[in-house]
Parts: structure tokens; C-alpha cells; sequence
């Protein structure tokens, strides 16, 4: 009574390839290829993430030193209450 999903369209030209679930392996290659894999890209990108992290650290850094410094009362002007 109908068609079902996959069968909506009919695509001449286009092959494709199916896997039965229980043949894959999901985690197959994660120790021996993913983590190096890791390893490298986390090298290769370092140097351009880094770099700004560190700027906006000591710029946010010396803008919270400075507004604590203004923040502050001056005792001068104070010398001569009593």
C-alpha cells in the first residue's frame, strides 16, 4: 500500500553500498590511529590557538588590575578628617 521511504525516488546512475550493522567495527583503530591522530592535529593547531589565549589573558588581567587600582579610595584625601 504505498511506498515506503527509501523508495520514494527512483535515481538512475547513483550506486550505493550498504554495511550490515553487525559487520562494522565502531570503535576499530581508536588506540592505534585515534589517538596519535589526536596527538597530531593538537600540534599541528597549537601554536595558532594558543598564542590569543594568552593576549586576552594578559589583557583582561591588566584591565581587572587597573579597575581595582581606580576602584580604590584615595587616602590623601582623607588626611585631614577627623
Amino acid at each position: 500500500m504505498g511506498k515506503h521511504f527509501g523508495e520514494l525516488a527512483k535515481v538512475r546512475g547513483i550506486v550505493t553500498y550498504k554495511l550490515s550493522p553487525f559487520e562494522q567495527r565502531a570503535f576499530a583503530g581508536v588506540v592505534s590511529h585515534g589517538i596519535p591522530n589526536t596527538l597530531r592535529r593538537i600540534r599541528s593547531s597549537i601554536f595558532r590557538v594558543v598564542p590569543p589565549f594568552i593576549v586576552g589573558y594578559l589583557v583582561y588581567d591588566y584591565v581587572e588590575t587597573l579597575h581595582h587600582k581606580m576602584s580604590r579610595k584615595n587616602p590623601a584625601d582623607y588626611e585631614n578628617d577627623v
